[in-house]
């Protein structure tokens, strides 16, 4: 069977019993053609097919990588390293530089599945994880992209505030700043032709390169550069410290391979695979290095000048927004008005999550699937805003917790993913203009592969993977010696457990 007519096939009426949903009322159809006419994008987890792929402006996704980090929670991630794991600017630097390297690979490559496959990024992990156990790692997924949102909401709400000196509630700037993310996000997010815009680009798109430009004003003009000479003395650097700063590092960026295909499912299948990979990757690297290191250099410099520090302890805590707030304060009022547009650069981020959210939500949930996508990021907002307020007082905790723990599960997702793709599907010819996928399987539990090997191999990685943490929240035994190596153990030993677990299956089945 063609490839065409495989994914014109995707949908078949004969598979609707495993994605239920009602017939929508009349008035919910004149709703979804009327939003339709304003550019909200009402299509979920459904392939896209060849016909639809024509969207030939893949430089866009470069600048959608690169406004998406190029925020202030980059530059909180950066300073962790002085104030967190007591390394000097140096050392955080080298750590930020090579890692960064590294685990923007996943995600860049990641991106490059969506022209060809036309499949949203959980969708394609059900060839690794099967119908049912991708809601596994989609839930997990659900809570790093939901755990970030609430993370920029906590940055944007302290930076928005300290303009005010403390008049304004966070509560109020979270609304804001979730409303305008919201609105962003129920636009499509890559379909070039079909959006009203002359210029042929969407809404998130468009604003979220704007959101650049005023995110890149205070950086360029370089306001706070003089200290940054002189930071504080620190201890030499230990490997358990430079380790569990790694595990940090890693964390940030390499669970964007979970979503990397959401993006990139509308260009035209036969775009060269290295072009969308070095466009990704840069858009990556580029913007998340720059402005962590940057964070680290800020931080070791903070207790230096008292009133960056000042800022940063605002209230008994700290407080990145009120550093930046201190930082740009000699320039008065100009500084004011750079801080509020510093505020906003995180709705870029919140507004291509949310995106995201709304897809796996339909994954967790398949009877979901005729939902319009855009009633899930209003559930997200919904989500998002209460347990914003309530950890918006304990940051750095937060932070510094968060991005340790998500990186072990992305590690086992991302190489069950890569196992799959290069041992078992790159050998299947009959489907070779589709990378060896199936792609009439995508909603079919029974021709897709049962999901025990990859659960599996997950959860038994995690036998030597908390041995190896050293975390605030647990320190293992191997970890206490060498620090935090477990998502570095975790993504070889998952990927060779995997390998003999699917090998076991794929010949007990017959088939992949």
């Amino acid at each position: 069977m063609a490839a065409k007519d495989v994914e014109q096939n995707a949908g078949e009426k004969e598979e609707h019993v495993h994605e239920p949903g009602s017939e929508i009322s009349t008035l919910g159809k004149e709703l979804t053609r009327r939003l339709l006419t304003w550019g909200i994008e009402t299509r979920g987890i459904l392939p896209v097919t060849v016909e639809e792929r024509t969207d030939d402006q893949f430089f866009k996704i470069f600048f959608l990588w690169f406004s998406t980090n190029f925020n202030i929670l980059s530059f909180s991630a950066g300073t962790l390293g002085p104030v967190a794991f007591g390394l000097s600017t140096r050392d955080s630097c080298l750590v930020i530089l090579f890692f960064n390297m590294l685990c923007c690979i996943p995600p860049a490559y990641f991106s490059t599945w969506g022209p060809k496959l036309g499949l949203r990024q959980m969708v394609q992990a059900r060839f690794s994880f099967g119908y049912y156990g991708v809601i596994i790692p989609c839930v997990l997924n659900l809570i790093n992209m939901f755990g970030f949102c609430i993370l920029n909401s906590i940055l944007g709400g302290q930076t928005l505030a300290s303009v005010t000196d403390g008049n304004l509630s966070w509560t109020s700037v979270f609304s804001f700043e979730l409303a305008l993310s919201l609105l962003w996000s129920s636009r499509s997010a890559y379909r070039s032709a079909a959006t009203p815009f002359s210029t042929g680009k969407s809404i998130i798109i468009q604003c979220k390169q704007l959101s650049d430009v005023s995110s890149t004003r205070p950086v360029a003009l370089g306001l706070g550069g003089k200290h940054l000479s002189t930071t504080a003395p620190v201890e030499p650097a230990t490997a358990v410290s430079v380790l569990s700063y790694a595990s940090t590092i890693a964390g940030f960026v390499i669970t964007y391979a979970s979503l990397a295909s959401d993006f990139t499912s509308y260009y035209r299948p036969e775009v060269s695979s290295w072009k969308i990979a070095l466009y990704s990757y840069f858009g990556f690297f580029l913007p998340i290095t720059t402005l962590q290191c940057l964070g680290a250099a800020v931080a070791s410099s903070a207790p230096l000048v008292p009133s960056w520090s000042q800022g940063y302890n605002v209230g008994g805590h700290s407080n990145i927004g009120g550093l930046l707030e201190a930082m740009l304060r000699p320039v008065g009022n100009f500084g004011k008005f750079l801080t509020v547009l510093l505020s906003l650069s995180v709705t870029g981020n919140i507004a291509a999550t949310f995106y995201s959210i709304s897809l796996n939500i339909q994954l967790f949930i398949p009877m979901f699937v005729r939902v319009p996508r855009y009633v899930f990021s209003l559930v997200a907002t919904a989500i998002v805003l209460p347990l914003a307020i309530v950890g918006s007082h304990r940051f750095y905790d937060t932070l510094e917790n968060f991005l340790a723990l998500i990186g072990y599960w992305a590690s086992d997702y991302i190489t069950i993913i890569l196992v799959e793709h290069f041992v078992y599907r790159r050998r299947n010819l009959v489907y070779s203009t589709t990378m060896g996928y199936d792609l009439s399987q995508w909603n079919r539990p029974r021709q897709l592969p049962t999901g025990i090997p990859a659960l599996l191999a997950g959860v038994l990685s995690f036998g030597l993977i908390i041995p190896c943490m050293s975390q605030v929240l647990y320190e293992g035994p191997i970890g206490k010696r060498t620090g935090d190596i477990g998502f570095e153990v975790g993504f070889f030993l998952c990927g060779v457990l995997y390998l003999v677990l699917r090998s076991v299956e794929v010949r007990w089945r017959g088939r992949v």
